[in-house]
Formats: C-alpha cells, sequence, structure tokens
C-alpha cells in the first residue's frame, strides 16, 4: 500500500500541519508582547466572563505549560501559566475562548454534547485502527483491513464535529470581549489569535480526512 500517491499524501499533510502550527505560534508570540488596556490577566477575564454568561460553579484553575482547556468531567478551566497571569491580548484571547467551552457545556450546546458522546469510541479506536490495518495489509485480509477504516472513520467524524464547538467558542469569547468595550485593535489582535487557533483545528481534521479518503480510494482499487 506504501506507494508514490501514499508518499504526495504523507508530505501534503506533513506541510499543512507544520504550516498550522507555525502560524499559530507566530500570533500567539506576537500578541502575547501586547498588554491588554484593561490590565486584566487571563483568569480574571475568565472570572468576569463566566460572570456575564451567568455561568457559576466553574473552578479556573493554574495549569502547566501549554495546559488550556475546558473539562466537562469537573466543570473547570485550567490555564497555562502565562494565559492565568498575563495581561496580553493572548492571554485574554485564549482565556475567554476556554470559558466559551464553559458556556456550552452550560448551556447543552448540542455539537459539544455529540462530541462528548463520541469521546468513549474514539478512546477506544485511537490507538487499535493501526494495528488492525497493518495486520490486515500483512495477512491480506481484506475484512480486517475495512474494519481498520471504520474505526478510524470514528476518530476522524470526532475531529469534525470538534470544529463548530471551537469556532462557537471563539465567537462567544469574541462577543464577550466586544461587550467589554475593549479597543478595536485588540479585539483584531484577539480574533488573529483566535483565529491561528482554528486553523490548526482545520489542518487535523483536513489531514485526518484526506488520510480516509487515500485508504478508501486504495480498497476501491483493489
Amino acid at each position: 500500500m506504501l506507494d508514490s500517491s501514499y508518499l504526495l499524501l504523507i508530505l501534503v499533510t506533513l506541510g499543512i500541519g507544520l504550516g498550522a502550527q507555525f502560524y499559530v505560534n507566530a500570533k500567539l508570540k506576537q500578541y502575547q508582547r501586547v498588554p491588554i488596556s484593561n490590565g486584566f490577566t487571563g483568569a480574571e477575564c475568565a472570572h468576569q466572563m463566566l460572570a456575564y454568561y451567568g455561568v457559576r460553579n466553574v473552578i479556573v484553575q493554574p495549569g502547566g505549560p501549554g495546559q488550556d482547556f475546558f473539562d466537562p468531567r469537573t466543570n473547570s478551566v485550567t490555564l497555562s501559566p502565562e494565559v492565568y497571569s498575563g495581561r496580553s491580548v493572548t492571554a485574554t484571547a485564549t482565556a475567554c475562548h476556554e470559558v466559551g467551552h464553559a458556556c456550552q457545556f452550560a448551556a447543552d450546546y448540542t455539537p459539544m454534547k455529540i462530541r462528548g458522546a463520541l469521546v468513549p469510541a474514539v478512546s477506544a479506536v485511537s490507538n487499535t485502527w493501526i494495528f488492525l490495518l497493518v495486520a490486515g495489509v500483512v495477512l491480506n485480509m481484506v475484512g480486517l483491513v475495512w474494519i481498520a477504516i471504520i474505526m478510524y472513520a470514528v476518530a476522524v467524524l470526532f475531529q469534525v464535529v470538534t470544529l463548530p464547538v471551537e469556532f462557537n467558542a471563539s465567537r462567544r469569547a469574541m462577543a464577550y470581549m466586544g461587550s467589554i468595550g475593549l479597543p478595536q485593535a485588540e479585539q483584531k489582535g484577539a480574533f488573529d489569535v483566535l483565529r491561528a487557533c482554528a486553523f490548526t483545528y482545520l489542518a487535523a481534521a483536513l489531514t485526518s480526512i484526506l488520510q480516509l479518503l487515500w485508504m478508501l480510494g486504495q480498497q476501491r482499487s483493489e
């Protein structure tokens, strides 16, 4: 199954992934150097956004480097040190985005519920499908290969469903930042940060879809 088309696929997906990562890193660093005019830390912004939307009982806590996420299991927002204590446009945008997920959870946002329902299945297949695929190819068992492809498709579906969840969280963040009267330049900077982060999710979904289409094409040609 390893042929020139697969090597091309590897090059294309690698280019997409590296390009997206370079872009997001550049934007995050650019706006880390731009102070937020209200002087609030990311943690303070998170608390204020939660209060603005009337979302209660959400814990905002510091995490390790690069740990910016919302955990629905504990109803908590974890922020990395540079975001939790930071007073930059990047810190504000990142904190508000994660609070956007907390708002989704509080509102029973449908795409988030669908993504949550897919988590157990994705956890089960994410580290299994590749072994079944290799075994199916080596043993020339078409049925095993198809099972692997179906399992991989579940993981791809999860990434696709993640897109509206991430986009909506950013829209909630931008709506809040606009409501508190941040200068237009800072709102634009926050939008640039959130858009760059969204590109990473788009890139991951696109590379997964391309991989899935390639595997389907290979099976149909055999």
